[in-house]
């Protein structure tokens, strides 16, 4: 006998399959508490080695600093070659985090807590938003930055440029660098000093005397720290 099939019985539809929004992240970012709380948000993460960014998601290229670290990378010129590197991306954006834990500058308090004055950051703060053409989100703390990147990432993603890479910089731009990388020495300083002396070697060879008459109080650090052993 012939099973009588009965054309009223529903089926029962088929499980939907949702995918998370996947995003990835520079493994430099696995020590922060990011990664864990966009588990707890529902966001995958593949950890690598990104050339640029620290995360890129939905195609936009995220550059995360802590307040810390973003005055500490203005100072030594990091966050220059940062935010060029950054412009290969055309979505990108800065997170400075953790304005609830601590002030990125003050007119109240001394400017040498941070080694800055406040306009100083002001006209950086600028400059980042008129030349370089990067967005500026500020977050409280790590969760608040995991909730705008779990955000981002259930959006529509954009296609991400292929041929990415690290910014070369000349001979020219690398001797500026290093010297840039001592407390106190901004650019201007380290172009004057490159120019009058020429060399990195001749300015580390100047006695102590014509080191302070050129750099006065920012030659403490620097005579500090060529003479450090490490």
């Amino acid at each position: 006998m012939k099973e009588i099939l009965n054309i009223f019985l529903r089926k029962t539809p088929k499980e939907r399959i949702i995918e998370k929004p996947r995003i990835q992240a520079d493994y430099r970012e696995k020590s922060s508490l990011i990664i864990s709380e966009l588990v707890s948000l529902g966001v995958d993460s593949e950890v690598k080695e990104l050339k640029v960014a620290d995360y890129i998601v939905a195609g936009v290229a995220i550059e995360r600093k802590t307040v810390s670290d973003f005055i500490n990378s203005m100072k030594s010129g990091r966050l220059v070659n940062q935010l060029e590197e950054l412009k290969q991306y055309e979505s990108r954006l800065l997170i400075i985090e953790g304005i609830d834990e601590q002030e990125l500058y003050s007119d109240d308090g001394p400017e040498e807590r941070i080694g800055m004055h406040p306009n100083s950051i002001r006209g950086f703060l600028l400059s980042i938003l008129l030349n370089y053409k990067t967005p500026i989100v500020f977050t409280k703390n790590y969760e608040d930055t995991a909730k705008f990147i779990s955000v981002l990432a259930k959006k529509k993603p954009r296609e991400s440029p292929l041929n990415v890479t690290k910014k070369f910089r000349n001979k020219k731009e690398q001797m500026q660098y290093i010297l840039e990388g001592f407390p106190g020495i901004g650019p201007k300083t380290a172009r004057k000093l490159l120019k009058k002396f020429k060399t990195i070697k001749e300015i580390m060879n100047l006695p102590e005397e014509e080191l302070k008459e050129e750099l006065g109080k920012k030659s403490e650090n620097f005579i500090r720290i060529i003479n450090s052993k490490y």
